[in-house]
């Protein structure tokens, strides 16, 4: 496995599996805040301090490959 993970200054957690990860985007177009982008076909979460704990991006990942600490 494969689980790259981002930490806020708040605290948040959230773990992207690359082996799960296809690139299919869907973390990027649900964010309300746009926490995620995508690089070199995989999701990041550069932006995890704009993060409102929402869970939109684990429910949208047809994969699974979003954990968050806070879902």
């Amino acid at each position: 496995m494969e689980i790259h993970k981002w930490e806020s200054s708040t605290g948040i957690i959230i773990g992207i599996d690359y082996d799960k990860c296809k690139g299919h985007e869907e973390c990027v177009e649900v964010c309300p805040v746009e926490v995620f982008q995508m690089k070199e076909g995989k999701s990041i979460a550069n932006n995890i301090n704009k993060c409102i704990e929402c869970c939109a991006c684990v429910m949208a990942c047809p994969a699974g490959a979003i954990e968050h600490s806070s879902c």
